[in-house]
């Protein structure tokens, strides 16, 4: 099983998922062709109302402890049902690698 596909099964059985994005980036850092090593993650769950970023980010990290000892990096994008609206659906596109080993 691929670690995207661990992350992604877990994420669905942790959350009561709205809708999810998950997209290996690996390709646009300097690692080996075929890597695994860094996600780009957009969660909408109302798991996540009345929580602050940071308390989000504590349970996506929480459900990903085993999955997150394999990766480099994860950027997370977490909404309620009502912030996925309001943002018409879009999260953020994630910034170019500056280069370095990672």
């Amino acid at each position: 099983m691929t670690i995207e596909s661990e992350i992604r099964e877990t994420i669905q059985r942790a959350f009561n998922v709205h809708h999810i994005e998950l997209e290996n980036e690996s390709y646009k850092h300097n690692v080996p062709e075929g890597s695994e090593s860094h996600f780009k993650l957009t969660l909408v769950s109302n798991v996540f109302v009345g929580k602050r970023a940071v308390q989000r980010h504590q349970l996506v990290y929480g459900a990903l402890t085993d999955q997150m000892k394999k990766i480099h990096a994860l950027a997370l994008h977490l909404y309620t049902d009502e912030e996925w609206e309001a943002r018409r659906y879009e999260a953020p596109l994630s910034p170019d690698c500056m280069g370095g080993g990672h």
